[in-house]
């Protein structure tokens, strides 16, 4: 026979015999015995390279046919193009393993007339059942409910609840810290869902501050909300969506920044210090009223998915191979839905985003000339597309506070204004009253602050201080990497204080009179924000690097297992991180909706009105949407103003004009809410005179012009 063709015949007389007694035979091809699988022209562990086994396999093949008495002649050419021998080619041979048919394949019948069966087959590799579409479903399911990102997103969202506990005991009646900032919010959310669905084309023009236009733009908008507020109708169901939406945003702050921690190179007890850090850090408990500073999480989250999707991360650097415009495309439409929620925190962020893709882009090309650097096509037009995606919607939400500056002058920001908010460098190290452990414990220090404000009381925790200091000097990450980190942290912090820091000349103040629309930002405390994420990666390095020390020392042990306190020991910073963030924050009761807001149409003007009494108004318009001339908002229009004075002898010939030249159609006086003001004593004064009536609803009464 030839080489080829005795090659043939040697590996189909091997494929039925065992290759030692007793013991079945492998495949030459296929896993080894532990079930590892060799690569091609390599090992595998201690096993030979395939084509070793392969040769060997071929030489007890040829011992096996000799010992058995096949012929060892020349065959003649198969159809298939291979060789058969002459035996074969008059409809097989049989050897003591059994038959073969006419294409030298192992025949499933008896090698003998009788049908006697194979005496190797009880040692022979029991085939692999074929799963069921239910059973591959099933482990799918499986496979993603212990995933990492499933794991992250369920723990997430238990730690939200739990952590934001009652805000959901009772979220048709009740708003976490107070009932003013986040009633307006709660507005903010049904109005927008609302007009989308009715009118879109008056989104800006809203039924509150009748009859200022561009009203929408008075304040932060929470505009990305928007498919949330389309479900249910009135306070109740304002109510439990802005609860939901509160918790939820907890909840992605938490997932957001574990997720760039990660993408970034930390370990998971490292990552989840960040995120826990970052969510929960006793300065934002204080700021629980203020739902857009709250939803922060698609700043990390949108950060971590463009670093993905240009396949870089702190600690390995850039790795072309790991490029996805997918996750880039993702990225920025997070970016932009963040914008979304407000310029209070985005217009900061938007800058950030503009810094750091300078930054990246410099750096590619001054190092794409000593080393290949490819970026691709795909990823190229990804960003193109995302940044003019991200410029787009700032643009277009820039365009109505522009216009609202032009109409309202008052409305500008000053120096003066930043400096009433700015906070002093005791303010880092100063907790709010919310923090359950800190609270009582700094009323001294809050009493020494300049004003009792959410904006002074800046601690992002003592444990997050600890263990981003730690991070400076036992981290996984390298050492310019932490010093640009701790720069981070020197930098924001800085902003934060404002004109607190010799005056912000050369710090805040530039940024306020050169960035455009950084005139807008009166609470320089935010920039918290930035310090607290900065300290959570300088933290979480050094948390990474301390897990990893423990995985080796357990390497170490007999049997190599850690013991109690070494599993304790990885998870004690995040439990300590978690009790920074326990709070007290009250959840008010939120007064009832009047009949009367359920009834009257508008516009109409509902008394008494003042800064936050107005914004429980415009929570209760929520039934309805009829205009109302009540509002509250960041500032006071002019013409609030002059209403609000006008409207103090209210009934009178004197008020009555006004508000009929204004466009009003009824007033609302609230009986329950009149004692000790101007109306305790009118509210029941004749009207004959004045040509409107007055009717009894509940318990307001109801003036029609």
């Amino acid at each position: 026979m030839t080489t080829e063709q005795s090659g043939a015949t040697d590996e189909a007389t091997a494929a039925t015999k065992p290759t030692t007694a007793g013991a079945p035979a492998a495949d030459a091809a296929g896993p080894d015995a532990t079930g590892t699988e060799p690569a091609a022209g390599g090992t595998a562990g201690t096993e030979p390279a395939v084509g070793e086994t392969a040769g060997k396999a071929t030489t007890s093949g040829d011992q096996d046919a000799r010992k058995n008495g096949e012929s060892g002649k020349d065959g003649e050419p198969r159809k298939d193009g291979g060789t058969e021998d002459a035996s074969s080619a008059k409809g097989g041979d049989t050897d003591a393993g059994g038959s073969r048919d006419g294409d030298g394949t192992k025949d499933d019948s008896s090698g003998k007339e009788g049908g006697k069966p194979d005496r190797w087959e009880a040692f022979a590799p029991a085939p692999e059942p074929v799963p069921g579409r239910l059973r591959r479903g099933l482990r799918a399911v499986g496979r993603f409910g212990v995933h990492e990102w499933t794991l992250a997103v369920l723990g997430s969202l238990a730690l939200a609840v739990a952590l934001t506990w009652p805000t959901l005991r009772y979220p048709r009646h009740t708003l976490p810290q107070d009932y003013w900032d986040p009633s307006l919010q709660t507005w903010q959310m049904a109005w927008s869902g609302h007009i989308l669905k009715t009118n879109p084309a008056q989104l800006w023009h809203s039924n509150t501050f009748f009859p200022e236009p561009w009203s929408f733009a008075f304040s932060d908008t929470l505009l990305g909300y928007a498919p949330a507020g389309m479900i249910g109708t009135g306070p109740e169901a304002a109510l439990l969506r802005y609860n939901i939406m509160f918790v939820l945003a907890h909840a992605l702050a938490t997932l957001g920044a574990y997720v760039l921690a990660r993408q970034l190179g930390a370990g998971r007890a490292g990552a989840a210090v960040a995120g826990v850090g970052y969510a929960y850090a006793p300065w934002l408990l204080a700021q629980a009223g203020h739902l857009h500073i709250i939803s922060n999480g698609g700043i990390p989250l949108a950060l971590a998915m463009l670093a993905r999707g240009h396949g870089w991360s702190l600690r390995h650097g850039y790795r072309p191979e790991r490029r996805h415009a997918g996750w880039a495309y993702a990225g920025w439409v997070v970016a932009a839905w963040q914008l979304s929620l407000g310029f209070g925190i985005g217009l900061p962020f938007a800058y950030v985003l503009a810094v750091v893709t300078l930054v990246a882009t410099v750096t590619w090309f001054v190092r794409r000339r000593s080393v290949r650097r490819p970026f691709g096509v795909r990823l190229l037009v990804a960003d193109v597309v995302g940044a003019l995606l991200f410029a787009g919607v700032g643009a277009l939400l820039a365009v109505p506070y522009f216009k609202v500056a032009e109409l309202h002058p008052n409305a500008a920001r000053t120096l003066d204004d930043v400096g009433i908010y700015s906070p002093p460098l005791a303010g880092f190290f100063t907790a709010p009253a919310e923090s359950r452990v800190w609270g009582t414990l700094h009323e001294g220090a809050r009493a020494g602050l300049p004003w009792n404000s959410p904006e002074m009381t800046l601690l992002p925790g003592f444990v997050l201080y600890a263990l981003a200091a730690g991070g400076l000097f036992f981290s996984v990450w390298r050492l310019r990497h932490r010093l640009l980190l701790l720069a981070g942290v020197v930098v924001t912090a800085v902003l934060a204080m404002g004109t607190r820091f010799f005056g912000g000349t050369f710090t805040y103040g530039l940024l306020f009179e050169y960035l455009p629309g950084w005139n807008g930002l009166r609470t320089p405390g935010r920039m918290m924000l930035w310090t607290t994420l900065l300290l959570g990666l300088l933290a979480a390095g050094a948390v990474s690097a301390f897990a990893i020390r423990v995985r080796e020392w357990a390497a170490e042990r007999v049997p190599p297992w850690p013991g109690p306190w070494l599993r304790l020991a990885t998870v004690l910073p995040l439990l300590l991180v978690i009790a920074e963030g326990l709070n007290v924050t009250p959840h008010p009761v939120v007064p009832v909706q009047p009949a009367a807001m359920r009834s009257v149409d508008g516009p109409l003007l509902v008394l008494p009105s003042d800064q936050g009494p107005d914004q429980l108004v415009m929570l209760w318009s929520t039934s309805r949407f009829q205009d109302v001339v009540n509002g509250g908002s960041g500032f006071t229009p002019q013409r609030q103003i002059e209403i609000r004075k006008a409207t103090e002898t209210f009934p009178d010939q004197a008020s009555v004009t006004y508000l009929r030249a204004l466009g009003v159609r009824n007033v609302v006086v609230l009986r329950d809410r009149i004692a000790g003001t101007p109306w305790a004593t009118t509210i029941d004064a004749p009207v004959d005179a004045l040509g409107i009536t007055r009717e009894q609803v509940d318990n307001a009464v109801v003036f029609r012009f």
